[in-house]
């Protein structure tokens, strides 16, 4: 990866729906180029997706929330199938500590956060934050 690759993924991680035009204007080299080096960079796995933010709050989402799970080892499995099915998750990490997952979630009201928490608990101990704000939201990397 050069300099100009490192350029193409800071702008896409501003903005994924830059065109190739302003890309290419931006680097200094053609449009075939711009999309060659792009598609190169997804088929090594460096771009792994495009999607769009969206503000929750305005689709009804207003709690926000870190649950951290004690899960136990010949439980993760069971685990990771019944996580991924969970369309309020926006993130299942496996962390160190006492707890096994960290998991952020997004539910229209705290009544729907008990009711999850309450299925959680059958794979373990869960601790949970809300979030009252978010000072610094998603974002990429600068990459240098």
């Amino acid at each position: 990866m050069d300099a100009i690759d490192r350029k193409i993924l800071n702008r896409l991680q501003q903005n994924a729906r830059v065109s190739i035009k302003a890309l290419a204007n931006e680097c200094f080299i053609s449009s075939p180029t711009i999309s060659a080096r792009i598609h190169q960079m997804e088929k090594q796995g460096m771009i792994k997706n495009y999607y769009a933010l969206i503000d929750y709050k305005k689709m009804g989402y207003h709690i926000k929330a870190y649950i951290n799970l004690k899960v136990e080892p010949n439980d993760k499995q069971a685990f990771y199938n019944y996580i991924e099915k969970i369309p309020n998750v926006l993130e299942c990490d496996c962390v160190s500590g006492e707890f096994a997952m960290l998991i952020k979630v997004i539910f229209e009201s705290t009544e729907l956060l008990d009711s999850f928490i309450n299925e959680l608990q059958r794979f373990g101990k869960t601790n949970t934050q809300i979030v009252f704000s978010t000072p610094v939201a998603v974002r990429g990397i600068p990459l240098t």
